[in-house]
């Protein structure tokens, strides 16, 4: 890593990314924007049982909005689920059981929801992880790209044909300032060339990669309103958890429109991989 990416990241951080930037940027917040009443209104969080997805469910509770958690621990997001509506006084708070590392279940999941809901007004893809050492899910995918990256995008374009019913209607990535340590890779994308593994930069590859998709699913989808943005280093669990190094020096950011398009190709031929394995599944239980 060179001195000049060490030093722009350390000043950009410091101007950016901290409790101090925080509170600079939000001498120009307007209270009145987070006055609207949300009555009528789907909005899907995962990894809602906790941190920034707990926070954001229990906001929009509160603003009479109906609540779809996406969680994959029952427990927890049960006991969550009780919390929001006993502080928003919000009956209308459901729980969606779901690991999102597991393209099957969740595009099962996305097409049960499309037949069974008329609407969705905003999805906000939340859930997250960042595993130091390599760990392999099914169909051999490697934990963080499975689930920060293959989980999100396939959950989005499942959902987008029930969105579509709705009018203006938004998708809300959670991503991280960490992507700016990182160039689109789409040599690699499950990490198997990483020696040695490190989950740092392959949090920040998916993190790019969250950012990638995000400008292409807007310019596929136009009807609907597509943003990706960097919550600050929240107090979450996953910060508790995180065994890796923060410090994450600032690389180019310039992506060629090839590379874009290439990640895009990758992860539909995900869905069709998926598909045909799940219709293998039905084929063999009916003889």
């Amino acid at each position: 890593m060179s001195l000049y990416r060490n030093t722009v990241w350390f000043f950009k951080g410091l101007k950016e990314y901290t409790k101090n930037g925080y509170a600079s940027a939000s001498k120009n917040f307007n209270e009145a924007d987070l006055k609207v009443n949300c009555t009528g209104q789907h909005y899907m969080i995962t990894g809602a049982n906790s941190g920034i997805g707990k926070c954001i469910a229990t906001e929009i509770a509160k603003l009479g909005g109906t609540v779809h958690m996406v969680c994959r621990n029952p427990t927890a997001a049960e006991e969550a689920r009780k919390e929001i509506i006993e502080a928003s006084e919000n009956q209308n708070v459901f729980v969606h059981l779901l690991d999102i590392s597991k393209p099957r279940d969740v595009y099962n999941f996305a097409k049960d929801f499309c037949d069974q809901n008329e609407n969705l007004h905003v999805l906000i893809n939340n859930a997250g992880c960042m595993f130091n050492t390599q760990e392999m899910v099914e169909e051999s995918l490697e934990k963080n790209f499975a689930t920060n990256t293959l989980g999100t995008y396939i959950l989005t374009t499942n959902l987008i044909p029930v969105m579509k019913k709705s009018e203006k209607s938004r998708v809300i990535v959670v991503s991280s300032g960490g992507m700016l340590v990182q160039r689109l890779n789409t040599e690699d994308l499950n990490f198997d060339k990483m020696k040695p593994f490190d989950g740092t930069l392959a949090y920040a590859q998916n993190k790019r990669q969250q950012v990638v998709m995000v400008e292409q699913f807007a310019k596929l989808h136009p009807e609907i309103h597509f943003s990706c943005m960097h919550p600050g280093w929240a107090n979450t669990p996953a910060v508790h958890r995180r065994p890796v190094d923060t410090h994450l020096p600032l690389a180019s950011t310039k992506v060629s429109t090839k590379d874009e398009e290439k990640l895009m190709f990758i992860m539909c031929m995900s869905i069709v991989v998926a598909t045909r394995r799940v219709e293998r599944i039905l084929l063999a239980t009916l003889h």
